[in-house]
């Protein structure tokens, strides 16, 4: 995902360290002006749309302020509601369909900037701290090697990226093209109802055999799996303005409030109140 006006500065392997570009519908993205939803030559448009399988030189951590963005690699789904950031290393193949996006900022990292950050795509929560310093560094030059106060806002930036929270909104993907097909099945019908002896069936495999198989690819169990898989789904729709009993109805819950316990248990509120915190 770009956000960036007619420069691509995330396959740019020059230039400073720390390239910062904030987005708003309208208004300005670095020293550019930009009007996001009608400039056609704009590679980062917001509001809803889908951005096809790409890769960039630099690592990018990305941020959507309003909205919700689903990130896809080939490791797995990744789902961003506002004040998470989504951390894609250099270099790794990914695609983002984005829903009611409004304003975002993204930071573009040299591979050496970034070294120290995972090596793998992940969500992290964002901090006050954290946004103040890309707003600081969206006011530089994106073209001039960073000073010495610069780069100690650098510094403090890749800090705070360590040691951000990750948040639990990964759906791992099994590698194995038969488990990959059951599961891109279950993310297509969220909602149901297959046994265990069913999705072995649609596998072509033995429960005993898809049961070891499944975990050793993505780490957690079938079951797990789909439960992480019907969350984020959930997520998307609750995000969109969907009614709680709708989006439970539609996972086969027996009541709303059998699908809130779920909800509480994973992560550790209500839906009203884990989406109240974004606004």
């Amino acid at each position: 995902m770009n956000l960036q006006s007619s420069t691509d500065y995330s396959d740019w392997l020059d230039g400073p360290a720390l390239i910062a570009l904030r987005s708003e519908k309208r208004g300005k993205l670095g020293e550019a002006d930009i009007v996001a939803n009608t400039d056609k030559d704009n590679q980062f448009l917001l509001g809803t749309r889908d951005y096809d399988w790409h890769s960039h030189a630099r690592g990018q951590v990305f941020c959507v302020e309003s909205g919700l963005v689903h990130v896809r690699t080939r490791h797995g789904s990744w789902m961003l509601l506002p004040h998470r950031a989504g951390w894609i290393p250099p270099g790794h193949l990914h695609s983002v369909s984005m829903s009611g996006a409004m304003s975002g900022w993204s930071v573009l990292l040299t591979a050496a900037a970034s070294a120290d950050l995972p090596a793998h795509p992940c969500v992290v929560g964002v901090n006050e701290l954290m946004r103040a310093l890309v707003v600081r560094a969206a006011s530089w030059s994106a073209v001039e090697v960073l000073g010495r106060e610069q780069n100690a806002v650098l510094a403090v930036l890749l800090d705070e990226l360590r040691q951000a929270p990750h948040e639990a909104l990964h759906l791992p993907m099994p590698a194995s093209p038969r488990l990959r097909e059951l599961a891109a099945m279950i993310m297509a019908q969220p909602g149901a109802s297959l046994s265990l002896p069913e999705m072995a069936s649609m596998a072509c495999m033995s429960v005993r055999t898809l049961s070891r198989q499944f975990q050793e690819e993505t780490g957690i169990s079938i079951g797990q799996w789909r439960q992480q898989a019907q969350l984020l789904h959930a997520l998307e729709q609750l995000a969109a303005g969907e009614a709680v009993a709708v989006v439970a109805d539609a996972l086969g819950y027996a009541t709303p409030s059998n699908f809130i316990a779920m909800f509480r248990r994973y992560f550790g509120q209500s839906p009203g109140r884990y989406f109240k915190q974004d606004k």
